[in-house]
């Protein structure tokens, strides 16, 4: 069975939206599928986007899980599902997954996180790509939850936690 990994992150409006996030977002898209494994995501811009576009360029598998129609999807999505949830998608995002990998992120992917830490899914926070990724990274958020959220310094580092991680 191959692992499905859930990528969340800021999306295309995000105002703090860097290069560093779209960087190390590509890098875990490409990371993933390079493992064989199955990138499913929100399937819209910005971090999605970008880890897309490194799965793809890896000939990887991508799954973008739409708040309301195919035509939000972004051009690396393989498999567009519109779900017709708007934000409410991010809790079906995340029981797709084996894993969660976050990089940088406002409300939308602290939901996502908290889902993870809901269904006891592992999370790999990719630190210094900003957002509410760093803040629970340096423990302003959320403290009680430290056995599930694991930290990543690198794209590469947060890839190879994410598979140990799903083996378990």
């Amino acid at each position: 069975m191959r692992t499905v990994v859930a990528v969340c992150g800021s999306d295309a409006d995000d105002v703090h939206l860097s290069p560093t996030m779209l960087d190390a977002a590509e890098k875990v898209g490409h990371g993933i599928a390079s493992r064989g494994g199955i990138l499913v995501c929100g399937g819209r811009g910005g971090v999605m986007e970008a880890a897309c576009r490194g799965a793809k360029a890896a000939q990887g598998l991508t799954v973008g899980l739409l708040p309301d129609s195919k035509q939000e999807a972004n051009a690396f999505v393989d498999v567009p599902l519109p779900t017709g949830l708007g934000m409410r998608r991010n809790f079906l995002v995340v029981s797709a997954a084996d894993v969660v990998v976050a990089i940088g992120g406002r409300w939308g992917t602290l939901s996502e996180i908290c889902y993870a830490i809901i269904f006891e899914k592992p999370v790999v926070l990719v630190v210094g790509t900003g957002g509410c990724v760093d803040e629970l990274a340096a423990g302003f958020l959320m403290k009680d939850s430290r056995s599930f959220l694991h930290v990543a310094s690198s794209a590469e580092e947060a890839v190879q936690k994410a598979f140990l991680l799903a083996q378990k």
